[in-house]
């Protein structure tokens, strides 16, 4: 009986390391160069989690549900500045692997850390770099801006079109 204890008590105890050793939740510090950009970061669903101002830090869910990591969308606009939008994403929390080497740990492996959210980490930090707009008024009320096609949004150069 003693045995049995001995071996199955460590089993139990030392099962999901990740969710013993780590977290779910991750702060992660948002900043833009210039600072005071506002902020909008919404899930992958669309939902908005957060508007503010840069720089700031929230504490954020490394998951979405039983082997999910969470995916944000980070939106960064200042006057005079074409918006940035950023992705980011939980990646594997390095704890989650200690999981092979425990006893009892396909247990923490399969259920408790994807369960809790502990199997997935988010950086601590992003950073929007945001390049100025260069513009030119002719004096009608009509301006030209000239901005790097590589800082705008994915779903406006799809719809640029080439000049000969």
């Amino acid at each position: 009986m003693k045995f049995k204890l001995f071996v199955c008590l460590p089993c139990v105890l030392f099962t999901s390391c990740a969710t013993i050793v780590s977290k779910s939740h991750w702060p992660v510090t948002f900043n833009s160069n210039p600072s005071g950009a506002e902020l909008v970061i919404k899930k992958e669903n669309g939902e908005t989690v957060h508007r503010g101002v840069t720089p700031t830090t929230l504490t954020l869910p490394s998951s979405f549900g039983y082997f999910r990591p969470a995916a944000y969308v980070v939106e960064v606009s200042k006057k005079g500045y074409p918006k940035q939008t950023l992705h980011i994403a939980a990646n594997m929390n390095g704890w989650y692997m200690g999981n092979l080497i425990l006893p009892g740990g396909l247990i923490g492996m399969l259920a408790v850390d994807p369960s809790s959210g502990a199997m997935w980490r988010l950086d601590e930090s992003v950073t929007a770099n945001l390049s100025p707009l260069a513009s030119l008024d002719n004096g009608h009320g009509q301006k030209l801006h000239i901005v790097d096609r590589n800082t705008l949004p994915a779903e406006v150069q799809q719809k640029l079109v080439a000049l000969n």
